[in-house]
């Protein structure tokens, strides 16, 4: 049960905007491994994002960029298994590398998620942050610190495999079929309700600003990986995926309704992540590899 288990924090709505990463490596299901580094981002903090983790361009001074720490990343990914909870991990990572025109990281992702998915059912379709599968196997940790939250990751997939007698080679099968193998009805069609067997199915998503792919298609891409689309923000959002030249129009500052009662409903502690367009259109690419 060899792998390197891997959680990121982000200044702004960019997911390439990345200004912690934190890594936790394990061998035989036991932590021997652990790195951690602020990142210099080269971008803007939204105070959104520092609300969430508390990360602020004081706290990145001084910090290398990700060029100057992608060699020491890819030393603890490149050839193993690299686990993270959901894949806006893996997405982030993506988009970074091409922002700085780096070679992506030759690894074998698995997502903690779908697997916890497949090993609680009362998890199957919701509940299944990383927050409450924690809290359900036992495990406490500081929420929304980069290896905190890395070593959370790890400690899900290494519950699930103590479940569901299953080792990680198996799990990397697994989470391609049906998260109910004896069913064949489950998700089969596209539709704005949510593919229930999307790797995002519980989440509800909203569209703000002006988006490259028409409105419609967006909708069914999102519904395609298991979001539930709405018209407007609500107690129920989750994900808003905003216009890339929204987020990029004065550095973040000249924001839609939907976008500032998103911001809002994220300082009452609603669980919701603000995206751009360009990572929504990752996250549905890497949700079929």
């Amino acid at each position: 049960m060899d792998f390197a288990a891997i959680d990121v924090e982000t200044a702004n709505a960019d997911m390439s905007s990345i200004c912690q990463i934190g890594i936790a490596k394990y061998s035989g299901g036991k932590l021997i491994d652990e790195w951690v580094s602020f990142i210099d981002p080269e971008d803007y903090f939204d105070y959104i994002n520092i609300e969430i983790h508390g990360i602020t361009e004081k706290t990145v001074r001084g910090a290398p960029t990700f060029p100057a720490v992608a060699e020491k990343i890819a030393s603890y990914l490149n050839n193993s298994i690299s686990v993270c909870h959901t894949h806006f991990d893996r997405v982030s990572l993506g988009r970074v590398s091409a922002k700085y025109n780096l070679n992506e990281i030759g690894t074998l992702w698995l997502d903690s998620a779908r697997v916890a998915r497949r090993v609680w059912e009362d998890c199957a379709w919701s509940g299944y942050g990383l927050a409450n599968i924690c809290e359900k196997i036992g495990y406490k940790f500081r929420h929304h610190d980069a290896l905190e939250d890395a070593k959370a990751s790890g400690q899900v997939l290494i519950a699930a495999i103590k479940e569901s007698n299953l080792n990680i080679n198996e799990w990397l099968i697994r989470v391609k079929s049906p998260i109910d193998p004896t069913s064949s009805s489950r998700g089969s069609a596209v539709n704005r309700n949510g593919n229930p067997e999307g790797e995002l199915y519980g989440e509800e998503i909203v569209f703000t600003g002006a988006l490259i792919v028409p409105r419609n298609q967006a909708a069914n891409l999102a519904a395609s990986i298991g979001c539930t689309v709405a018209a407007g923000v609500t107690k129920k959002t989750s994900i808003l995926v905003v216009g890339n030249q929204d987020v990029a129009r004065l550095g973040g500052k000249d924001k839609s309704a939907k976008h500032l009662k998103a911001e809002q409903l994220i300082c009452k502690g609603q669980k919701l992540r603000i995206i751009k367009e360009d990572d929504f259109v990752e996250l549905v690419n890497h949700s079929h590899t």
